[in-house]
């Protein structure tokens, strides 16, 4: 068998057929690039089209793949600088270690963590530890896979307070088109998604979700079909009559774009349209009919993405 995900990527092929294109009331724009020197640079601006709210971020990365050692130096618009530094396969093999630190010099704020993780054949282990002049925190997930079955724990303990703040445990099952996934979060909310790949262009999800103490049950539909190698259609809905539909289309070779995100506005469609260059340079234009926001850079082909969203259909 392969080795297992990490806990916070079990059902990630169910969530990605909601997820993906589907985030709401944002306009995005990314860039990135690679120097000569092999120093990556990534930008990236976001506005929120209800608060009109603008926030950047900057980050630089270099590798030295020799070593295992990756650097990165991030910046964003709260003026607050990061370090990142990532050591992998160096002191054991699927052992990766990050030194993650970030400064805010207008406040003088200053935080740390240590991430530890493990990957091997039916094993995937994590630890990271979270500094604070309080105390640190502990948040730890394991992930243990047997011929497609898979079982995750999930926790976070708080040692100035002595106190599990998270306690998740959950159970899939997963073969070449079909996953299934269950979870309990701290015993009082519960969830599940089934994904199944139904053809080479078909791909469906389902979702279900509830919390105890409440009656109301979330629950929700979505699927993608490829149309053809350069188009493809998506749409969900749940059990609010939230519908959304979208479709991306590759214009031509050479270009890139990424797939944009819907805002809900009552019984009328919002849409935008994005589109993004081999450079990794992609932009939002929002038009009156479609609110959306652009994600997941591509270097290979120009994409267009249309979502349609509308509430209380019924």
């Amino acid at each position: 068998m392969a080795i297992p995900p990490t806990y916070a990527d079990l059902g990630k092929s169910a969530k990605d057929i909601f997820n993906k294109g589907y985030g709401f009331g944002m306009v995005k724009l990314d860039v990135k690039t690679k120097a000569a020197s092999g120093v990556e640079f990534k930008t990236s601006g976001s506005s929120n089209t209800d608060t009109s709210k603008v926030v950047g971020s900057l980050e630089t990365k270099y590798k030295r793949s020799e070593y295992g050692l990756t650097f990165t130096e991030k910046w964003n618009t709260d003026n607050t600088l990061g370090t990142e530094i990532i050591i992998e396969d160096q002191i054991a093999k699927g052992l990766k270690l990050t030194f993650d630190t970030t400064f805010s010099p207008n406040t003088g704020k200053k935080s740390g963590k240590v991430k530890t993780a493990y990957k091997r054949e039916y094993v995937n282990l994590g630890c990271d530890v979270d500094f604070d002049f309080a105390g640190p925190t502990i948040h730890g997930a394991a992930v243990v896979g047997y011929e497609g079955w898979l079982a995750g724990y999930q926790m976070s303990f708080d040692t100035a307070k002595s106190k599990m703040t998270q306690n998740n445990f959950a159970v899939g099952y997963k073969t070449g088109d079909f996953q299934l996934h269950t979870n309990v979060n701290d015993g009082s909310e519960f969830g599940g998604s089934i994904y199944q790949k139904v053809s080479d262009k078909l791909e469906t999800a389902v979702n279900l979700a509830w919390t105890a103490g409440n009656n109301s049950t979330r629950f929700g539909i979505a699927a993608k079909y490829q149309l053809d190698q350069d188009a493809s259609i998506s749409a969900k809905v749940n059990n609010t009559s939230l519908v959304g539909v979208g479709y991306t289309q590759t214009l031509r070779p050479g270009l890139a774009g990424s797939s944009v995100s819907s805002s809900s506005c009552g019984v009328s469609p919002c849409a935008s349209f994005s589109l993004l260059s081999s450079s990794g340079l992609s932009s939002s234009l929002p038009s009156p009919l479609l609110s959306e926001s652009a994600s997941d850079i591509s270097t290979s082909s120009l994409v267009v993405s249309v979502i349609i969203s509308s509430t209380n259909l019924y």
